[in-house]
């Protein structure tokens, strides 16, 4: 939980610290404005993403579950600006466990409102997945355009990083990787 009082004294000393003045009428709003915009941005921050997955059904299903193109933002967090794109999260269910759809799109969300790294936010959504279902097979992609690499920097708009982890058979069975690559892709 964001302390908004910290959050707006922090905001109006960076004010400052620019050369700004806080008091001007444009800004006089932006210390508490800012300090709402980061309370909504990280309000997952203490969130776990397996403590998502609440809905799990028995179901005679064992071929992949794939939701892909799930948006998230998050924040960089060596330069506090912005990276977003799209996840796609794939498993194979284990022992006729399945999990509600949204519950992977909640796992994204919940992963990506703190600050944070792409390759952690792979990561945390894939380790969640398979502690909460135990599935044969987990695979997790994230494809983000990060601001720190567009605004500032090398100043590359519009340049992707793409992050994966595969666990289980998407790891150890090629054609079930490329399977999932294919319907990523596709």
């Amino acid at each position: 939980m964001i302390d908004h009082r910290k959050a707006e004294e922090a905001i109006y000393q960076l004010l400052e610290a620019l050369g700004e003045n806080p008091e001007r009428e444009g800004l006089l709003e932006t210390p508490k404005r800012v300090a709402n915009m980061y309370a909504e941005m990280f309000s997952d921050l203490h969130q776990d993403p397996k403590e998502q997955f609440t809905a799990v059904f028995s179901e005679e299903h064992d071929e992949a579950v794939l939701v892909k193109d799930i948006p998230f933002y998050s924040m960089c967090e060596h330069h506090l600006v912005p990276f977003y794109g799209v996840a796609h999260v794939a498993y194979l269910p284990s022992q006729g466990k399945v999990t509600g759809l949204s519950k992977l799109a909640r796992a994204v969300e919940v992963a990506s409102k703190r600050p944070q790294l792409q390759e952690r936010l792979t990561e945390q959504v894939a380790t969640a997945l398979e502690e909460a279902l135990s599935p044969r097979g987990v695979f997790v992609m994230v494809e983000a355009e990060h601001m720190c690499m567009t605004m500032r920097g090398i100043k590359k708009p519009g340049s992707k990083t793409v992050t994966t982890v595969a666990r289980g058979l998407f790891k150890d069975d090629f054609n079930e990787r490329q399977e999932i690559l294919n319907l990523i892709r596709g």
